[in-house]
């Protein structure tokens, strides 16, 4: 990590705002809004977020609903890559494969539309916390079920006390930060 990287790390993690018991008690949630009010951190924050994936040919962006879409559009931009959002169940409108997982307070599932990532199409999976990797790794499962090849993740922050970077493969795995 370069001296750029650590003083970024420094600004992003200051600019997080923890909110104890939500979405239910016991939680901690990592509020990123006033890190995305910044627009000179946040133009920086999608840089680093892009950074890793620059010259391998990535052509869509996965942005995982709904603090992936406001990071991912922005890092497909970055990378000259489409973006495709995955959404809840029931929110996409037209035809779509799905995946259902667990995560750390619940269970939900996740769509994509089935011609969003055509067979052979380089991808990387975008949001902004990495906690267990349910999510993440529901969202690589839809990836492949269309014939897409992963490339990896990138996260605003990852949540290192949780392990969700090994259960995705840690040399897959690039974040900001690690809280």
């Amino acid at each position: 990590m370069t001296a750029a990287d650590l003083s970024l790390a420094d600004e992003v993690k200051a600019r997080l705002r923890d909110v104890q018991d939500f979405p239910r008690p016991g939680i901690v949630f990592k509020d990123i809004t006033p890190l995305l009010a910044d627009p000179v951190l946040f133009g920086r924050v999608i840089n680093a977020m892009a950074a890793p994936f620059r010259g391998q040919h990535i052509t869509k962006v996965i942005g995982v609903e709904a603090r992936g879409f406001i990071l991912g559009a922005p890092v497909a931009l970055a990378l000259n890559a489409g973006f495709v959002p995955a959404r809840k169940p029931g929110k996409l409108p037209h035809r779509t494969v799905v995946e259902r997982y667990s995560l750390e307070y619940g269970s939900d599932g996740l769509e994509l539309h089935q011609d969003a990532i055509l067979k052979g199409e380089r991808a990387i999976i975008v949001d902004d916390v990495l906690a267990t990797g349910g999510t993440a790794e529901a969202t690589a499962k839809l990836t492949s079920q269309l014939g897409g090849e992963l490339v990896g993740f990138s996260f605003l922050m990852v949540l290192g006390f949780l392990d969700g970077a090994k259960r995705l493969g840690a040399d897959r795995v690039r974040s900001v930060i690690t809280l």
